[in-house]
This record gives structure tokens, sequence and C-alpha cells, in this order.
């Protein structure tokens, strides 16, 4: 336990981006959800993550067999095989994975569907706990992981180290199948398990609506996530694997036309919901 303190700044030291990416989690999702919420948000993230990855280091499910070298144990903080800040960047991916969907699934105001403003979403309780909101949250994140993986299993040719490997090759640039199904798994538990304490918990005292552009508070969370998606293609296209590299632009390409049009209000929607305005 005395070196516990000494650990977690050595982590943080080794590991200065994932912790770049928390902080910018943990700033975007306190504005959206309040810090109750977002507290909830990460432990049930972070509790999901390190049990699937504590299960599939010894069993396989659900990730697939893999394991961790163990290369890095002096230099940051572990519980039990698993290192801290892998099962920590599961919390993170998951809520800018979640702040997508809401962007393309919450319900947009009478006025934004004209065409003439900015797009103004509803942060609805019904809405944002919805079963469509959780699956394609559970899209997302899956698909982020198409391009993280990759390159985080070539962690020898950059600063992340060989810190893990698969038992057996898989056919997606060495990553097997069961990965991705593991990242869908953890994704639909971990956000189905957020959405139910949601509905429990009181109403949010100033949650954003459309008068006060939730949408923006929202954008803070997409921008999480193509940071994320930018910093992993930059690395794969920086230790020359253009292929790994071109496949996730290419898969990405579509994404991101279509995130656009729906920030262009472009993309039809039947969620319309005028806006009450107060008189005074």
């Amino acid at each position: 336990m005395s070196d516990l303190p000494l650990l977690l700044v050595q982590t943080i030291l080794l590991r200065p981006y994932v912790f770049l990416f928390l902080a910018a989690f943990v700033f975007s999702a306190q504005r959206l959800l309040g810090w109750r919420r977002t507290g909830m948000f990460f432990l049930i993230s972070w509790i999901t993550a390190f049990l699937c990855e504590f299960s599939s280091t010894r069993t396989g499910i659900p990730f697939g067999s893999y394991y961790y070298t163990g290369s890095t144990v002096d230099q940051e903080l572990y519980i039990s095989n698993v290192p801290f800040m892998d099962s920590l960047s599961f919390t993170f991916l998951l809520y800018a994975s979640y702040c997508m969907a809401l962007l393309f699934l919450l319900p947009v105001d009478s006025q934004s569907c004209t065409g003439r403003h900015p797009l103004r979403l509803r942060f609805e309780l019904e809405a944002r706990t919805s079963r469509p909101v959780i699956f394609l949250t559970t899209l997302f994140y899956a698909f982020i992981d198409i391009v993280i993986d990759p390159v985080a299993l070539r962690g020898d040719c950059w600063f992340l180290g060989q810190i893990y490997g698969y038992s057996y090759p898989g056919i997606y640039f060495g990553v097997p199948l069961e990965n991705f199904i593991g990242w869908a798994v953890v994704g639909l538990v971990a956000l189905s398990g957020y959405c139910l304490v949601d509905r429990k918990l009181p109403p949010l005292p100033n949650a954003p609506d459309a008068n006060s552009d939730a949408a923006k508070t929202i954008l803070l969370g997409c921008g999480l996530y193509y940071g994320v998606l930018a910093f992993n293609l930059a690395i794969t296209f920086w230790i020359r694997e253009p292929l790994l590299g071109v496949t996730g632009v290419f898969i990405y390409l579509p994404i991101t036309a279509f995130f656009f049009l729906r920030l262009l209000n472009k993309l039809p929607t039947s969620h319309s919901i005028p806006i009450r305005v107060s008189r005074t």
C-alpha cells in the first residue's frame, strides 16, 4: 500500500494521453449529466470493463483469450493482472460513444427541423435511456475498437509498449473477432446498467434542454470520440501501417458524413418536439 501513491504518479507519467482523455470525459460529462451521474457512469463502466478483462485473461470470455505481458508491472498500477489504465480507457470511450448516439437519436425541436436554426436537442430521460440509444452506443463503442485494438497490439512499435497479446492470431490485423464482440458486451451491459440508475436518480436540476443548447454539450463528448479516433489513426500511420490506417479512415468516412449531415439538420427525423416559449 505504501507504493500506491508512487504507482499512481508513475501511471499518469507513463500514460499521460489516457488521463488527458479521462479529464476531457469528466469535464464533458459533468456538464451534461452532473457530478452524481458522472460518478455512477464511471463506476459502472469501469467495474464492468475490469470484470470482463479479469474474466477474459482467465477464461477467454468475452474478449477472447489474451494475456497481459506484465512488462510494466513496476512502472504503473495493476489491479491483479490488469493494468489500471487499460480498464480505465473503457469509461471515457463509452461516454464518447454515448454522446455520438445521443447526437443522432435525441428528439429535435421543431425550429431545428426547419433547417433555419442550429441543431437543438431535447435531453429527455425517456429518449436518453431508450433502447435505440443503448444499441447505437454499443455499435459506436465496438466500431472505435476496430481502429484502437490493432494499433495497441503493435505497442512495441510506439510508446505504449508490448503490454498484451492474444493466445492465437486473429483474422483482423492480428485481432480475433471475439474481441469486438467483447467490446459490444461491455458497452451493452455497462450502459444498460447506467440507464437503469439514471431512471432511478432524482431529475437533473439543471438538465440541458433545447433552449440551453444540449447539442453543444453533447458535441464535447463527440469531440472526445473523434479525438481518440484521430490519435489512434495518427499512431497507425506513424508506425507505418498504411493499410490499417486507410482501413480505419474508410470505416469512418460514412459515419463522419452522416455526423455532419446531422449537424446541418439534413437528416430526416421523426422526433420533432415543439419548444414551449414562456411569455413575460
